[in-house]
């Protein structure tokens, strides 16, 4: 299940790019689910909460309520950001 902090610390781009993922897991179950060949249907149900999910963050986003991560920042790159101020 994800959870929805971890969604707030993904920039805008990161976070559509999961929705895009997990509609296209959402059609590819559903098209299995009409050949009959679902192995667990519940999924359907976990992937729908998901995506859920993700429309509220952006949503909050959008209107103002939350903000999201500007850019994605690792140990490194605050290591070099550091490094260019000392010189």
């Amino acid at each position: 299940m994800l959870k929805v902090s971890s969604l707030r610390e993904m920039t805008r781009e990161e976070i559509q790019q999961k929705q895009m993922d997990l509609e296209e897991e959402m059609f590819n179950l559903n098209m299995r689910r009409s050949l009959k060949q679902l192995d667990n249907p519940l999924r359907l149900r976990e992937i729908g909460r998901e995506i859920a999910q993700v429309l509220t963050v952006l949503n909050e986003d959008k209107l103002g309520i939350r903000k999201l991560a500007k850019e994605k920042v690792t140990v490194l790159a605050g290591a070099a950001k550091e490094k260019g101020k000392k010189d």
